[in-house]
């Protein structure tokens, strides 16, 4: 799911009222009455006096350095006088960051508290846009140059000082057996029981011995034993720079939070093979089809951005390619570079909504009649930028939210939305409008027509289906691109949004599909697995809910183990109960069919990487994932100490950064790659990891923890010798 419940829609699609109207008063209607500063703990901060935006002319903002711990703010004149002095109205009396929050009036010393954990820069904004009703949000500064180091929290562990490891291996394997470090390479043999290990400096404590005297090599795919890397197409690497303003898409020339970046499915192709060798054996890349052509407004009146769905979950056309990501050729060839390389590709689908609706789709689908005032706009809709003091929110003037002429986009019989004559969007999980978006109508029987507006697209590839549900469509289209392309697998956004029998019967539509392309391409087949399935049910965890699994899917999306990521980061022996518990009931023949796919990091979430930039806690968080039972997801630059970007107020923003490919070539993030890199690949050539039987084998006066993994013949054994001293 596209999580932006912290997007400011003021105006999305579904309103029913008129919306705010550009702003054109002068900027000598908003000036606050005195000099105001901050106040922390009773000192006035002469460097943090409030001064008018250059963006906003309502807007003042001020920046001041914070220490960690609880502080006292107030905004005020020198003088605190009524008219010049600001706390927060809230029912706690507390500032939440990245939040809008009133202020009152005349609050002489009255202060609000505020939670630093971080040191830093803090910017507050604070808006006079309406004087009786002024606000505040306050942001970490994001300055270039400058930089924050958040310390790791010391953790109670295990703690290896350097030198050789002495590791009990009795009745695991016999004396005279050699066995290999797949981290080092290094090979010894048993004696007496036990062999001794110098673990590799660079490991985070990590040993992971195996049998030497084979050469080991990738064993037969299987989902059970997928490590995912999971990918948005547009921050991953710009491959064709032609396609980078396809519909007339912008740059904003600031931060470029909600724009299109540019990457696209040759860059996907070019960055194969560093893929491979980090040892994935699947991608899932975000929703690829035809996306809405311009943008709506991001944040909100204190941050405001142009927000383009460069990220995939707001289509216009289910029928064809974004030209932002390429060509139906790229995507075959995309297809063919993935197999030949032993890797599967996932592409995210979205059945529970379409896009919204904005300037530029109005335009050039020519839904003209559901707009108003457009002699003001420009020749090309896509061009329009807000002027004087409007932030970008100021293009739904141009647009009559309360017109019949709704019927002619998808109409009241694909979508509930707040229009005239369409069902408006309920309160639970099944009848709700995500985001504000329109809700497609997925459980009506009713046989409908396709929408007026892709009966008048020119180049859209979607027909009339013959006695069809809005349902029956949505399937079609999405099982046109298994069934001419050949893709491997769907991951299925906002899944409990759908009746579930309906992602079944995306599911058997898939599957056929799939066996038929198989058969057409005997050449392109990678293997004979079947078509995949795995389901984002947001805040799910590892259980095996048959609503679900019954219904399609052959994993879900474990939300679980993030919240545990840190604590095992901080000390791998923590791990055991969690390992063990994820092998009992992934592994356990009795749930053949059940597993779930879990992640340190992910576009709705968090960044990992973002919390404390620490490469040793980043190797450590690899080491607890990528030796967790059942599948594994890694969220492109988990490897490569990606870091955020600035975020303009909307969180998850900053969690969709441009691939950091110029820091490969530094030794620290070398060397992080090349990390994550060797725990992959020896997931790959033990399917044990993933699928075998879990079993602690040191014990509470073991200086180590160690555990065995085993299915059938293959067997490891990983020894945790403790944190590495920094």
């Amino acid at each position: 799911m596209l999580k932006i419940k912290s997007l400011a829609l003021a105006v999305s699609l579904i309103a029913t009222s008129s919306l705010v109207p550009a702003l054109q008063a002068d900027a000598a209607n908003y000036e606050l009455k005195k000099p105001v500063y901050i106040y922390v703990d009773g000192k006035l901060i002469d460097s943090a006096q409030f001064t008018k935006s250059k963006d906003l002319a309502y807007m003042y903002e001020a920046s001041v350095e914070l220490t960690k711990g609880e502080h006292k703010i107030l905004f005020a004149d020198k003088g605190k006088s009524c008219d010049a002095s600001y706390s927060v109205n809230s029912e706690d009396g507390k500032l939440k960051f990245g939040t809008t929050t009133p202020l009152i009036t005349c609050a002489g010393n009255k202060t609000f508290n505020m939670k630093i954990i971080l040191p830093g820069t803090y910017k507050f904004s604070m808006s006079i846009f309406n004087e009786s009703k002024p606000s505040v949000k306050v942001l970490r500064a994001t300055t270039e140059g400058t930089t924050f180091k958040r310390q790791v929290p010391v953790a109670k562990c295990i703690q290896y000082k350097g030198g050789p490891v002495t590791i009990d291996v009795k009745g695991q394997w016999p004396n005279g057996t050699m066995l290999r470090d797949a981290y080092t390479g290094n090979v010894v043999k048993v004696s007496g029981g036990k062999v001794k290990v110098t673990p590799s400096p660079v490991s985070e404590g990590v040993v992971l011995l195996e049998k030497a005297d084979t050469v080991q090599k990738p064993k037969p795919f299987t989902w059970d034993n997928a490590v995912v890397y999971f990918l948005l197409t547009d921050r991953f690497y710009n491959g064709n720079k032609n396609n980078d303003h396809s519909f007339g898409r912008m740059n904003d020339g600031k931060d470029e939070i909600g724009t299109f970046h540019g990457g696209d499915f040759q860059g996907i192709i070019k960055k194969l093979d560093y893929l491979k060798e980090l040892g994935v054996n699947a991608i899932w890349i975000t929703p690829m089809v035809e996306q809405a052509h311009g943008y709506i407004n991001g944040g909100d009146e204190s941050h405001s951005f142009p927000f383009y769905a460069y990220h995939g979950y707001w289509a216009a056309d289910f029928t064809k390619i974004d030209p932002n990501y390429g060509t139906e050729e790229d995507l075959r060839q995309l297809v063919k570079e993935c197999h030949k390389r032993g890797i599967r590709l996932l592409v995210d689908t979205v059945m529970n909504h379409p896009g919204y609706a904005t300037l530029a789709d109005l335009q050039d689908f020519g839904v003209t009649s559901v707009t108003k005032n457009t002699g003001e706009l420009p020749a090309r809709w896509a061009d329009y930028k807000p002027k004087g003091f409007a932030n970008w929110q100021a293009y739904s003037q141009f647009i009559d939210y309360n017109s019949n002429g709704w019927m002619d986009w998808w109409g009241n019989k694909w979508i509930r939305a707040g229009f005239p004559h369409h069902q408006s969007p309920g309160t639970d999980d099944q009848n709700m409008g995500v985001a504000g978006l329109p809700d497609f109508l997925t459980e009506s029987t009713a046989k409908v027509s396709l929408p007026k507006f892709l009966k008048n697209k020119k180049d859209t590839k979607a027909v009339e289906l013959k006695d069809a549900t809005v349902l029956d469509y949505l399937v079609s289209w999405h099982t046109y691109w298994v069934r001419n392309f050949g893709i491997d697998g769907f991951r299925c956004d906002t899944v409990k949004h759908i009746q579930a029998e309906g992602w079944k019967k995306l599911n058997e539509s898939a599957s056929k599909a799939f066996k038929e392309w198989k058969a057409e391409h005997p050449s392109e087949v990678i293997d004979n697995n079947d078509f995949f399935m795995v389901g984002e049910v947001w805040d799910h965890g590892l259980s095996k809910d048959g609503l679900y699994y019954n219904n399609g899917f052959d994993s879900l999306i474990n939300f679980d183990y993030q919240r545990r990521a840190f604590d095992l980061a901080q000390c791998l022996a923590d791990a055991e109960g969690t390992y063990n518990n994820y092998a009992r009931l992934i592994n356990d023949p009795k749930n053949s069919d059940f597993n779930a796919l879990s992640y340190i990091s992910s576009h709705d979430t968090k960044l990992f990487w973002g919390d404390f930039k620490d490469f040793a806690l980043q190797k450590r968080a690899a080491n607890a994932l990528l030796l967790l039972p059942g599948q594994v997801q890694i969220y492109y630059g988990d490897e490569s100490a990606r870091g955020i970007m600035p975020d303009g107020g909307v969180s998850d923003q900053a969690w969709r950064s441009d691939m950091n490919w110029a820091d490969l070539n530094k030794p620290e993030y070398k060397e992080l790659y090349q990390h994550w890199s060797k725990l992959n690949k020896f997931r790959l050539v033990h399917p044990a990891v993933a699928t075998g039987t879990h079993k602690m084998i040191s014990s509470k006066n073991s200086p180590y923890y160690a555990f065995v993994r085993q299915k059938g013949d293959d067997k490891v054994m990983v020894v945790f010798v403790g944190n590495q001293k920094r």
